[in-house]
């Protein structure tokens, strides 16, 4: 075992906790623990939101993506910013004047219904545990890279740790840890741009030349095909990627976390700008990777490419700066995971365990042990999964996660805020086709059905790698179906719900 490497890692490792042990001592009541009672500024939230988006999948996967297929690659990075001005326009602000803790509360305040809130509770659970897989399977890497454990020991540890910080911690130490985390990684990214341009004398021309000779590709590196196989593929990645964001849990809870809609637009704005510049780096450390390190290089020491940020930097600084990315990678897991860790234990304490099974009537403790119950239990979940995941691309499990919450959560976000004819049937409709056809496409496609390594040993039904483009609209149609199908019963003051998505103002209190 590397002494600079653990070193490194226990260094996180105690910050963190550090952190934790802060916020601890400050979450002792549910609004604290699933919002951090609203106490962070727009620039604030902004960098948190900007840590809970980057994850592992973005530093290590991208990078991987970029340096083994060129073009193709780099798609998901432009995918995964466009993303940001969904969110900035119809949804953001709309969440935070509309909820309180839980997408289910923004849906209920239009359509009080105990079905609703089950349903939009169960595409959290799925949502986050899809995506923290990829988060754990990279972290799993990372520690066998640095600490040479075992991949499963390495997954056990992190879903330990993660677990620790979510229970005690709450969203407070959650945010710290992804603000701290954002510093960290973008001053190290930087930094190894940076390098990546002073090996080749600051000369792009001569590091463009490079790619060419340390990779297959040659000339065609730069040329689209090699990754995605055809237009369609292409379109419904985009399509995925660009709505999935505002369909994410952890991602759109993070508005409650500011006090009012000004701050809530300079959180997107901050986010956005942040992951752009991120993003332009993942393209700079990818070209390096292929002209650095090499294909084959590559190849040898991690098939799937999520090595190649880590591997980059040894090549370029050795030991020293292999630990220091390695280990902010790291924290880039503990960040991500502890959002979509709050983001399920706020679905289950608040909108199934105090609503549905307590019916309103639970106390402080009571929630607060409910969260701490069901972080425990995600956490195991998600770390059982993982050990049977470490041969798949974390990119290619991130897109899965944007395709389902493109297809459930976000056709019911939009037509509750935007339809005046939408209903209570059209919004369980559209939840349910969305979460079924996406999960029963992604499991009779190429990555599950494989006949050589795929989960299912068989020749796949549909052969699109990314289903967006069937999922989505179904969960569109589903949901406007339904409402025409059923329309509501319910004598619902649509204006006054509008005006209060828009403006926070409640005029039917007003009107009291």
């Amino acid at each position: 075992m590397n002494f600079t490497y653990f070193l490194f890692f226990v260094c996180i490792v105690i910050c963190t906790l550090i952190i934790t042990y802060w916020a601890a001592r400050r979450s002792k009541t549910t609004m604290q623990f699933y919002t951090a009672a609203g106490s962070l500024t727009g620039v604030q939230n902004g960098m948190a939101i900007a840590g809970d988006y980057i994850s592992a999948a973005s530093f290590l996967g991208i990078i991987g993506a970029i340096a083994l297929n060129g073009y193709d690659g780099f798609l998901y990075s432009l995918g995964f910013l466009v993303s940001y001005l969904v969110v900035l326009f119809f949804v953001a602000e709309p969440v935070h004047h509309l909820g309180k803790y839980s997408l289910g509360d923004v849906i209920c305040e239009r359509f009080p219904s105990k079905n609703i809130r089950i349903l939009m509770a169960i595409g959290s659970f799925i949502i986050s545990i899809f995506y923290m897989i990829p988060q754990l399977v990279a972290s799993g890497l990372l520690l066998r890279l640095l600490l040479d454990l075992n991949y499963s020991t390495s997954v056990l540890i992190i879903g330990s740790l993660m677990t620790v910080y979510v229970v005690f911690g709450g969203m407070i130490a959650t945010s710290w840890v992804q603000i701290v985390k954002t510093i960290l990684l973008m001053t190290s990214t930087f930094l190894l741009s940076l390098i990546v341009f002073s090996y080749y004398r600051w000369d792009l021309m001569t590091l463009i030349e490079e790619v060419k000779l340390g990779t297959p590709l040659g000339d065609q590196f730069f040329m689209p095909g090699h990754l995605l196989g055809s237009p369609l593929e292409m379109i419904s990645l985009y399509i995925a990627l660009v709505l999935g964001t505002a369909g994410l849990p952890h991602i759109l809870i993070r508005f409650y976390t500011v006090q009012n809609a000004q701050e809530v637009r300079k959180s997107v704005l901050t986010a956005s700008g942040i992951i752009g510049v991120f993003y332009l780096m993942t393209l700079v450390l990818g070209l390096g990777t292929a002209a650095v390190v090499g294909y084959d290089t590559l190849i040898q020491q991690d098939s799937t490419g999520n090595l190649a940020g880590p591997l980059l930097a040894k090549a370029l600084g050795g030991d020293f700066l292999l630990a220091f990315v390695a280990a902010i990678a790291f924290t880039t897991v503990v960040a991500v995971v502890a959002g979509l860790v709050i983001s399920a234990t706020t679905a289950f304490s608040h909108d199934i365990y105090h609503h549905i099974i307590k019916k309103g009537k639970t106390t402080e403790k009571e929630q607060l042990r409910a969260a701490q119950l069901s972080a425990l239990a995600i956490g195991f979940v998600s770390t059982i999964f993982a050990l049977g995941l470490k041969n798949v691309n974390v990119t290619f499990l991130v897109s899965l996660t944007f395709i389902i919450a493109a297809s459930s959560n976000l056709p019911v976000i939009l037509l509750t805020i935007y339809w005046k004819k939408f209903s209570k049937a059209g919004a369980i409709t559209g939840m349910i086709l969305g979460l079924v056809s996406s999960i029963t496409l992604l499991i009779i496609g190429p990555h599950a059905m494989n006949v050589n390594d795929g989960l299912f040993l068989r020749d796949p039904i549909i052969h699109l790698y990314n289903p967006g483009i069937i999922a989505i609209p179904i969960g569109f149609l589903g949901a406007i179906v339904g409402s025409y199908l059923f329309p509501s019963k319910e004598l619902v003051d649509y204006e006054a719900f509008y005006i209060k998505a828009q403006t926070g103002i409640d005029v039917r209190s007003v009107d009291e």
